[in-house]
């Protein structure tokens, strides 16, 4: 199946805001850093959601379907969520409690995406407008009651971004391509920036990870609901904004948007490796250019882990159980090869000897001929 450009340069646009913004908590906490990671969580990670919904669309329980979740999802899941905790503890000398039970930093998607796959099923044959109603009152109800576990709160706080995804057409987004709504995204761009510069007012950063209970915010029931269903239609709208802007030509780039896992799962030991080296102490006293280097930095980081050399190479790691079953079908094609080629050598020379007695017998023949007329 053709790739499709624009989702290719929308994964990979993504992928980078999550370094950028997991990068820029290495920042000294200022207003203006508070106020670009509020704007950049307000919408990037609902865009995340979105596409991964859309892309999702094909998913069924049919045993092939569900082993390549196993293998794609489940798997790099409970190898890395091992790998950065053992990092951050040898490492950084950090106490981590709950492995694979509550997941940390961001191996939260791997088990939402686990469970949004598996719910695929059961709103593809919703109705749009029920299947998006129904999301929206399981994020609205889940900050009631969601709890850590296998991060079930983002996993249905989320979800209406996942079914919006799942439920869109080709058709419905080729309307995004439209040159006023471009221009309408820079304007959304523009409010959701004036909004969150006062985001204090009304909420708090803690509301825009999807995770937190009501309860655990000191906000009555009714201002919970007000204010996650606000914050639903900015991520909404900023989603689209998004891919109404991004661009539908194939290009290096593009060409990146096959690795970005490569990129979510192995950028972390790099953000933390800065953080263990000291670097938001440098950071305090070296304000702009702390902003500039961070960012450049990130940008850098995730345009060399979805460079194909290198991203060939740590896919291994990311799809262990893939890289495993091709090198047993390699194994097996070169077994096969081989006795394919015994068999061909074998008849080859069955051939050739079969030439040599019928040569013979015909050199015999011709000799034979004049010694009987004499």
């Amino acid at each position: 199946m053709r790739r499709d450009p624009w989702f290719d340069n929308a994964k990979m646009g993504l992928v980078t805001l999550v370094v950028l913004g997991h990068a820029w908590v290495l920042l000294p906490s200022t207003t203006f850093v508070g106020h670009g990671y509020d704007f950049l969580y307000a919408w990037h990670v609902p865009a995340f959601v979105f596409v991964t919904g859309y892309l999702s669309r094909s998913f069924t329980y049919e045993r092939r379907r569900m082993w390549q979740l196993v293998r794609t999802v489940a798997v790099p899941y409970v190898v890395f969520e091992a790998a950065i905790a053992a990092f951050r503890i040898l490492v950084g000398n950090e106490q981590l409690e709950d492995l694979w039970r509550d997941p940390h930093w961001p191996m939260w998607y791997l088990a939402a995406l686990f469970f949004w796959r598996l719910l695929t099923p059961v709103f593809t044959p919703l109705w749009g407008g029920v299947a998006i109603a129904v999301a929206v009152a399981a994020s609205l109800v889940a900050g009631l009651y969601a709890g850590d576990t296998l991060d079930v709160a983002r996993v249905l706080g989320l979800l209406p971004f996942f079914v919006m995804g799942l439920k869109a057409t080709p058709e419905n987004l080729e309307r995004l391509r439209a040159r006023w709504v471009q221009v309408c995204a820079v304007g959304v761009f523009v409010a959701i920036w004036l909004v969150t510069a006062r985001l204090d007012d009304w909420a708090a950063t803690e509301w825009l990870y999807y995770r937190a209970r009501y309860d655990e915010l000191d906000v009555s029931d009714t201002q919970a609901f007000l204010t996650r269903a606000g914050l639903l239609v900015i991520g909404t709208l900023g989603a689209w904004a998004f891919l109404a802007l991004v661009p539908r030509v194939g290009g290096w780039f593009t060409r990146m948007g096959a690795a970005t896992l490569v990129v979510y799962l192995f950028h972390g030991f790099f953000v933390k490796g800065a953080d263990y080296a000291g670097f938001p102490a440098w950071a305090e006293g070296h304000y702009g250019l702390s902003i500039l280097l961070t960012t450049v930095a990130a940008l850098g980081l995730s345009l060399l882990l979805a460079w194909q050399p290198v991203a060939s190479r740590l896919q291994h790691l990311v799809d262990p159980v893939g890289y495993a079953e091709r090198r047993v079908d390699h194994a097996h094609e070169l077994r096969d090869a081989a006795l394919e080629t015994d068999v061909l050598a074998e008849a080859v020379q069955d051939a050739a000897e079969a030439a040599a007695v019928s040569t013979a017998g015909s050199t015999a023949g011709s000799t034979a001929g004049p010694a009987s007329r004499g």
